[in-house]
Formats: structure tokens, C-alpha cells, sequence
């Protein structure tokens, strides 16, 4: 479990492509030791487990499944990935809560801005989740806990404001990245209790 407050990167140093799965090794300042084998680290917005450590780079194994759902198929040399630890217990929860499920990816349609401060229009590229977005509902982008700000029948818009810009890899997205979305949980269980 997670909270979509990121403090720390990391950039994408190693891939290792097996038929089904990659091996991803990721440079960060990230205080993790070999006993932190085995522990859920969120990997922009993937729930990834720790698998090795060597020096400042940790790696991942990522399975066929989760290179379907996210934007780590078409990850490559040099990347910088938001990184979360899981909470613990008592911990302060300032975004929402995730799980580094990632649901599906979306791609930017437009990027504006307002001061300093960027408004992303979005479209969600499996229009089966379309309908769990809700204005002013949470929403996890890259792994970043955001609000949506607006809907449209077919995309949606966030506003991200200069203090998360600077802390994730927000920053470096343009018109036609693709980014890894994870709907809020909440929404996701009320609309099958309902349905």
C-alpha cells in the first residue's frame, strides 16, 4: 500500500528482456539494503518487489502481466522513475491510498499552463475505464497521487502544481507520452457493488 507521495527517483540504468518478463535495474539514492530484499517498492505507479541489490542499483523483476498494463513495455536506457516505499503503519497519509495495480496507461493529449503550474489533458487508451473517472476523484499518474479536475467524454484534465513538478518525473512529460494510471480503489469497488 501506498500513498502517491513521491520524495524519491531513480533512473532507468539496465533492462533485461526475457520472453515474458524484464529485469529492471534502477540507480537511485534510495537507502535500500540486501535485507530489503523481497519488500514492495512502487515503481512509477507498479508495485514491483525488490528482487536484487547491488550498490545504489536496485532491480526488479516485472512479469508479462505488468508489462501488459503500464508503460514498462516500452521502457528504455535512462528514464527516470518515480520511486515509493510502502507505507507503514502510523505513517501520514497526505495523498490517497494505492496499490501499485496499475489499471491501465493513458496518453498525453495536450500540455498548458497556468503560472507555473501545468494542466494535462489525458485520454485513456482501454476505454473500459473510462467510466470510473469522476471529477475530483483521486487518480494515480506515474505513480503520483493527483485529483481530477475535469472529464470529457473521451479524456480528462489534471492540474499539477510547481511543488510536484519538481519532485517527480512529471516534469519531463510531453504530448504523446505514455503514462501509467491507477484508478482510485474506492470508485473502482462502489461501481461493482452497484453494478
Amino acid at each position: 500500500m501506498f500513498n502517491g507521495i513521491i520524495f524519491n527517483s531513480g533512473k532507468v540504468k539496465t533492462i533485461k528482456k526475457n520472453k515474458k518478463s524484464i529485469l529492471i535495474g534502477i540507480e537511485s539514492d534510495l537507502l535500500l539494503k540486501k535485507k530489503d530484499i523481497g519488500s514492495s517498492i512502487c515503481c512509477d505507479g507498479v508495485c514491483l518487489t525488490l528482487v536484487k541489490v547491488i550498490k545504489k542499483i536496485i532491480y526488479f523483476y516485472v512479469s508479462n502481466e505488468t508489462i501488459k498494463r503500464s508503460n514498462f513495455k516500452n521502457c528504455k536506457i535512462g528514464k527516470i522513475i518515480n520511486i515509493e516505499k510502502s507505507l507503514k503503519y502510523g505513517q501520514l497519509i497526505s495523498g490517497h491510498f494505492t496499490q501499485g495495480h496499475v489499471d491501465t496507461t493513458a496518453r498525453i493529449k495536450n500540455i498548458s499552463f497556468i503560472d507555473k503550474a501545468w494542466k494535462l489533458k489525458l485520454k485513456i487508451l482501454n476505454n473500459y475505464y473510462n467510466k470510473f473517472l469522476v471529477e475530483k476523484a483521486s487518480i494515480s499518474i506515474n505513480g503520483v497521487s493527483l485529483t481530477i479536475s475535469k472529464t470529457y467524454k473521451n479524456s480528462f484534465e489534471l492540474n499539477i502544481i510547481p511543488h510536484t513538478l519538481n519532485l517527480t518525473n512529471l516534469k519531463t512529460l510531453k504530448k504523446n507520452d505514455i503514462v501509467n494510471v491507477e484508478l482510485d480503489i474506492f470508485g473502482k469497488y462502489m461501481y461493482k457493488y452497484k453494478n
